[in-house]
């Protein structure tokens, strides 16, 4: 006889939607002039193969299949800027696979991440993961043009960078928060194309948590016939209403976030099931 599991199995209560139920207990480090973008081209085309190609992927592949049955539709669309840098927003539900996700679902293509610094500050790991695709988010106005220089580099190279504009992790959440347009004017500064990456939660039949399927929309391109003031977010609200529509395909709560004005810190509490 198969299993029922209720669902939440958690509850969350939240102050903001930028609060962050992942951060890691680690210090910082600063993102400024001597933070090195650039690094030597042979050696860094070298170690990305190895680490990221030989190593990351596969791993990144099982790891994915088995802690979220992961399963990608409409894979397809990734062809229609095959060869072309792009730009690609999705949900950020995963602390660990979002940052396997966009390779998975845009392989060959070599992705590239915009992160916060922390995910460069980790000890050893912090070492690693701008070979991984990592690129940190500057601490200092002062490097953002070597940033936007590293960005436009990968893109000319038929790269794609992926971007989680919602900032902060909300494990399993099943909607989408709202985001700004701010990290939309990269593809109206380049005119490249963009696509929404959406990863929607259902019920499992073999296991307790559900599996996890991740939608692509697009490419959506800019709108270059409207004012230039007005195309990042007229771009941002496409994004965001075809993520609206994926997100509305999950059909269970696995996680409940509930909002308490009250609360000064985000908060977390059982409801008497079993929990992550």
């Amino acid at each position: 006889m198969k299993k029922e599991y209720i669902y939440p199995t958690k509850t969350v209560y939240y102050k903001s939607e930028l609060d962050d139920f992942s951060t890691p207990n680690i210090k910082t480090r600063r993102i400024d002039e001597n933070y090195k973008y650039r690094r030597n081209p042979f050696f860094f085309s070298l170690a990305r193969f190895f680490l990221y190609r030989i190593i990351a992927t596969p791993l990144a592949s099982l790891f994915c299949k088995i802690k979220l049955g992961l399963k990608i539709k409409n894979r397809d669309k990734t062809y229609e800027t095959e060869g072309e840098g792009c730009f690609i927003y999705a949900n950020h539900t995963q602390q660990i696979a979002d940052a396997y996700i966009p390779t998975l679902a845009f392989f060959p293509k070599s992705v590239y991440t915009v992160v916060h610094p922390d995910n460069v500050s980790l000890p050893v790991l912090g070492k690693i993961t701008p070979y991984l695709g990592a690129i940190p988010i500057p601490s200092t106005h002062r490097v953002m043009r070597e940033f936007t220089n590293t960005v436009e580099a990968k893109l000319l190279s038929g790269s794609a960078v992926a971007i989680y504009p919602e900032a902060h992790i909300w494990p399993y959440y099943t909607k989408i928060r709202n985001f700004p347009d701010t990290s939309f004017t990269y593809p109206v500064r380049f005119n490249s194309p963009s696509y929404a990456l959406t990863t929607t939660y259902k019920k499992s039949r073999f296991r307790k948590a559900p599996v996890a399927v991740t939608y692509i929309d697009g490419p959506f391109y800019p709108n270059m016939s409207l004012p230039a003031r007005e195309r990042a977010g007229e771009l941002r609200n496409r994004i965001f209403d075809a993520m609206n529509k994926r997100a509305a395909l999950s059909d269970c709560e696995y996680i409940r976030y509930e909002k308490r004005e009250e609360q000064t810190e985000p908060v977390c509490a059982s409801n008497g099931k079993e929990t992550l």
